[in-house]
């Protein structure tokens, strides 16, 4: 059974940083896109960034641009997000995903298969 988890979300100032890990397990994902993803209450979901099998590539949201970095290690089966600067409208339940059908990134919810149960990240003002 395929399973994501999500940790290392939580309460941070404004300017401050956190790193959110997705540990995948129940298949090998080193082949497959991966992405993240947060929605924020009233909103809908949207993707922050996105990352090839390879590893590679990267895309990002306008919104993040610059301060957060999603990378993976694919012997550990697992994909970081790294935020820093980070901003109230950061605030918000952060999922990682895969996509299955393809190495290469895609940036809606829709091209992913699996998804983690979220981690929560909120930014004091």
């Amino acid at each position: 059974q395929v399973q994501l988890v999500e940790s290392g979300g939580g309460l941070v100032q404004a300017g401050g940083s956190l790193r959110l890990s997705c540990a995948a397990s129940g298949h090998t994902f080193s082949g497959y896109a991966m992405g993240w993803f947060r929605q924020a209450p009233g909103q809908e979901r949207e993707v922050v960034g996105a990352i090839t099998g390879s590893g590679a590539y990267t895309y990002y949201a306008d919104s993040v641009k610059g301060r957060f970095t999603i990378s993976r290690d694919n012997a550990k089966n697992t994909v970081y997000l790294q935020m820093n600067s980070l901003k109230p409208e950061d605030t918000a339940v952060y999922y990682c995903a895969v996509r299955r059908t393809s190495s290469w990134y895609g940036v809606r919810k829709e091209e992913y298969d699996y998804w983690g149960q979220g981690t929560q990240v909120t930014v004091s003002s």
